[in-house]
């Protein structure tokens, strides 16, 4: 199947269900057998049948099947939220002793989950430069279990050459794991370039109108019970609704990305020419660093970039953001919705050195007329010229 028939068909069976076109809700916790023999018997295959909610239900395999028909995995597991995903991938690798190779652009709790969480449990981290590529092999250790990359980084938008980091870790027989929130299971297959684990913040591009909390994990077959075992042994499941509106908010991803794509491609570069704005990071971009690895690699760019301002005051970056009428100032994004966040990674990259001209901004380009959203952008700077 193409991508596109794909996303409309996996994880549906109408067959099972009374001919409903979509899975529908299984609002459940207890499950009941008839006989001893039966209950006995289910409870050999935990994971792949229904027998208790926080194991899965008919909604959340369905969902799961889908994710991985559309990474190019062969199972998935769904968990409450993008860092539950993380976690969970991560805790399915590490254990007390081990060394973790971390990107220093990765995204933020996840570098709190392994400073904060992992760290008394004694898993050391060392956070590398995400344009290391094959250099990483100075930094791997005899303990060293795991390799987490993300691409592009977090608010920062590095790029990295995920090829040459797999093929090393492979030789080293080291895990890799992966953010994949950016690019979705539509325009990067991590497993196709080696890693292992292959999450997504389904909360964002999967679920795509900002109204659940979801992550899942992708995996290989042999990877799959220690996945699922980390998530219930912590007690990580999703609710019945948001797996649900997982499922529903798919079906729609693709044309929603093709759109969220032109609209940030006219943004960004609109940007480009701003006097207000020094540079703007998005590997779409010709002049981006990661530009050519992005190029190789990606089918595509979403709606998210960075873009590092010229010096201004704070009294000016308020003038600008407070007065926007198409942009929410808020954290999250790959929903329907245009949203703008000021950061300042300064203070917790360890690897390298951030250095900016100005203050920066994260923008996730919505589903807005686009000219909308650029007059609504210049209209911002002109705000910013009048308080200077």
């Amino acid at each position: 199947m193409k991508t596109e028939t794909k996303i409309v068909s996996v994880g549906r069976h109408p067959e099972k269900h009374f001919g409903a076109v979509n899975p529908p809700v299984f609002r459940a916790s207890t499950i009941t057998r008839q006989t001893l023999a039966e209950w006995s018997d289910v409870r050999t295959r935990i994971f792949d049948d229904v027998v208790y909610g926080r194991f899965g239900t008919p909604t959340s395999m369905a969902f799961e099947e889908a994710v991985a028909a559309l990474e190019g995995a062969d199972r998935a597991v769904a968990v409450s939220s993008g860092k539950a995903a993380c976690a969970a991938a991560i805790l399915s690798v590490v254990k007390g002793g081990d060394h973790m190779l971390v990107t220093d652009s990765v995204y933020q709790p996840v570098r709190k989950f392994a400073n904060d969480f992992l760290a008394p449990f004694g898993v050391e981290t060392t956070y590398y430069d995400p344009t290391i590529g094959a250099n990483i092999a100075d930094l791997i250790r005899d303990n060293t279990s795991l390799i987490w990359l993300e691409a592009p980084g977090s608010q920062t938008m590095e790029m990295q050459d995920i090829p040459s980091i797999t093929a090393i870790a492979r030789e080293r027989g080291i895990k890799t794991g992966i953010d994949n929130t950016w690019a979705t299971p539509l325009l990067f297959k991590p497993l196709d370039f080696g890693v292992d684990l292959s999450v997504n913040a389904a909360t964002k591009y999967l679920v795509g109108h900002s109204d659940a909390m979801l992550g899942v994990v992708s995996m290989r077959a042999e990877l799959f019970e220690s996945v699922k075992i980390a998530a219930n042994n912590t007690g990580n499941c999703p609710g019945s609704e948001e797996v649900y509106l997982g499922l529903r908010g798919l079906r729609t991803m693709g044309l929603r990305l093709k759109q969220h794509e032109q609209n940030a491609l006219k943004a960004a570069r609109w940007l480009e020419g701003r006097p207000e704005v020094n540079r703007v990071l998005y590997p779409a971009l010709p002049d981006d660093p990661g530009h050519a690895i992005w190029k190789r690699d990606f089918k595509g760019s979403s709606g998210l970039f960075s873009t590092v301002l010229e010096p201004a005051s704070e009294t000016q970056l308020a003038a600008f953001i407070d007065g926007l009428r198409h942009f929410g100032l808020g954290a999250s994004w790959g929903g329907f919705e245009s949203l703008v966040l000021p950061f300042d990674p300064t203070s917790y990259r360890t690897a390298t050195k951030w250095e900016a001209a100005g203050p920066c901004l994260r923008f996730h380009i919505g589903l807005e007329n686009i000219d909308d959203l650029i007059g609504d952008m210049e209209a911002g700077f002109h705000r910013m010229q009048a308080v200077a």
